[in-house]
């Protein structure tokens, strides 16, 4: 992948987090960057097929899953968003941030995510750009897109089973421990990286592609320790419901829950 594959995708980001931000300060919410998030990868994937079609079987089918994902993510997003406050986690920053939480939104949540998002997006850039390999390897394709079904079924029934559990008035204030929370604390994040994961070895298609695994990496190690098990677990310190659920339920990886 060269660099002038690069600059396009950095532009384009950077005005889609622009227009974010702008309408963060309108609509007050600045949760708002949630949605974005599965809309960024979109405008993305969208930017890199129209600059240069599409190159080979791997292009098509990353592609496509990631446009699966993005527009399931960012509706379910939207619609679990609607109409409620602000975000606990960015309620906090706002707060601690005080008269300057407008400069550091922008920076530390926008355009950051920006960032974080084309370098989540290194797989799919290289692949809708990168010249056809003269010796693919198709058996990538198969365990890669195997993957990634793991990790949409992980994300897609999670956010379901979670949002079914919460629309319940009796379960205000309880902890999800159904479904396929019985076997990690958090399945949605779980299938997200399962899913980069999973691009990333359909990438691998073309061998050119082994330095991209810089993103699937990170993703996983920012849901680990950084926006989301970490940040989310605080929620709960002091909760004895939720530390019973710690000990007998795996963080992130599912098993089996622990008598």
């Amino acid at each position: 992948m060269q660099l002038s594959a690069l600059i396009p995708v950095v532009v384009a980001v950077f005005i889609f987090m622009n227009v974010f931000f702008i309408l963060s300060l309108i609509t007050k919410r600045t949760h708002i960057v949630d949605v974005a998030w599965g809309l960024g990868f979109i405008v993305i994937t969208l930017l890199t097929l129209s600059l240069y079609g599409v190159r080979s079987q791997a292009s098509l089918l990353i592609s496509t899953l990631v446009l699966v994902w993005g527009v399931r993510l960012a509706s379910h997003l939207a619609m679990r968003n609607r109409g409620k406050n602000e975000d606990f986690r960015y309620a906090e920053w706002k707060k601690g941030w005080g008269k300057l939480w407008v400069i550091q939104s922008y920076l530390k949540v926008f355009i950051l995510q920006g960032a974080v998002m084309i370098l989540v997006a290194l797989p799919i850039i290289f692949t809708n750009s990168a010249p056809v390999p003269t010796n693919p390897i198709p058996v990538f394709t198969r365990v890669g897109a195997l993957m990634w079904l793991v990790g949409f079924y992980f994300e897609a029934i999670g956010d379901w089973q979670l949002m079914k559990f919460k629309s319940k008035p009796q379960n205000n204030g309880k902890v999800m421990d159904q479904g396929l929370w019985r076997y990690t604390r958090h399945p949605n994040y779980f299938g997200e990286a399962m899913m980069w994961w999973g691009i990333y070895v359909i990438a691998l298609t073309n061998i050119a592609a082994w330095y991209t695994f810089i993103g699937p990496l990170f993703i996983t190690f920012s849901l680990l320790k950084i926006s989301g098990v970490t940040l989310l677990e605080k929620k709960y310190k002091g909760n004895p419901e939720y530390q019973a659920y710690q000990k007998k339920t795996s963080s992130f990886v599912p098993w089996w829950p622990q008598n």
